[in-house]
């Protein structure tokens, strides 16, 4: 159709050139009715190709609705399955009951895994009745004898934790023999 169409705008420019050269109105006149003739052609040609065109518009958008009906149906049939089987699986599997249990005793096993790193953790050598205010005067007091080390004054000195008032008696008895206890050794 769209060969027809094109031979028929070849026509009408050729009829075009023709009128422009055609010298007398009876010619023109005559050239013109041809002319029209071919345009009425080329219009009704036009005309069936548009509905053509209309009608294959609508073939491929009715089925472009089949395709899509049938995947709209597949995936209503996948989200029915799907549906199902998390309905079967939740009756038969898996009980909230049950998992709000296994969540409240894993909440208290790590509750008790917690208690039992800090018992583990605890630091026996260090008294619970040690007032902060006496460690933090101790501790002002070592960074003071550390900053006059440093700066000379006191570098011959004896350290605090050194002294004799702060040092243990010395012990008067005597030591067992060591040999006593320990086994022979065989030659």
């Amino acid at each position: 159709m769209d060969k027809k169409i094109a031979g028929l705008e070849n026509e009408l420019r050729a009829y075009k050139d023709k009128i422009k050269k055609a010298k007398s109105p009876a010619a023109k006149q005559s050239l013109q009715k041809r002319a029209m003739e071919v345009l009425k052609r080329k219009k009704m040609y036009e005309n069936q190709r548009d509905m053509v065109a209309g009608q294959q518009f609508n073939i491929d958008q009715a089925s472009f609705g089949i395709e899509s009906a049938k995947a709209n149906v597949q995936t209503i049939a996948a989200m029915k399955g799907a549906t199902n089987e998390l309905k079967r699986t939740l009756k038969h599997d898996l009980n909230i009951d049950d998992v709000e249990d296994m969540t409240d005793d894993m909440a208290d096993m790590m509750e008790d895994f917690n208690d039992i790193n800090e018992a583990l953790g605890r630091n026996f050598s260090t008294p619970d009745d040690i007032d902060e205010a006496d460690l933090d005067a101790e501790l002002e007091m070592l960074e003071d004898e550390l900053f006059d080390e440093e700066v000379g004054e006191t570098a011959d000195a004896t350290p605090s934790y050194l002294q004799a008032d702060h040092l243990p008696d010395t012990p008067t008895t005597e030591l067992p023999n060591a040999n006593e206890y320990l086994p022979a050794v065989p030659n």
